[in-house]
């Protein structure tokens, strides 16, 4: 059966931990925002080397969205910001070469 003694949303109970639950979900959230601008770099990608047939660019494409994903995972400041400038860049390229 579902605990009725603690209501979702309104406080935590004495035995959870606020601070540990706020972090773990902050940093999923974060996770996952950046995570899935390293999917679309690759996305884009594969758009460049089908489409433009500009594979080396692509490959290209993939190393950079990882290391800015690492980037982005590394300095909480930059966060998803660092894969979506190469995601643009890969756009651009798809767009006007």
């Amino acid at each position: 059966m579902a605990d009725t003694k603690t209501v979702s949303g309104v406080h935590y109970s004495p035995a959870m931990d606020e601070k540990t639950h706020e972090q773990t979900y902050r940093g999923f959230v974060r996770f996952v925002e950046i995570g899935t601008g390293v999917v679309l770099c690759w996305v884009l990608a594969l758009a460049v080397g089908g489409i433009r047939e500009a594979w080396l660019t692509a490959i290209f494409g993939v190393i950079l969205s990882g290391i800015a994903g690492a980037v982005g995972a590394l300095a909480p400041a930059i966060g998803w910001k660092a894969p979506l400038a190469v995601g643009i860049l890969l756009a651009l390229y798809l767009a006007f070469a």
